[in-house]
């Protein structure tokens, strides 16, 4: 069983991201759909987000 994490940026009425380390990142309203990430690919998505 994965242990996903949400951001402690998420809102209280449940509208955020949830990471499982070494799974990927899905939303917290829909559970079921994971989008898998290695961590290179979660390393550039990071990169990326940051310097938007």
């Amino acid at each position: 069983m994965t242990r996903w994490r949400k951001s402690s940026y998420s809102a209280s009425d449940g509208n955020c991201v949830e990471v499982g380390p070494g799974v990927g990142i899905r939303d917290s309203k829909s559970p079921s759909v994971e989008l898998p990430l290695t961590a290179h690919q979660w390393t550039r998505l990071l990169r990326q987000v940051k310097s938007a």
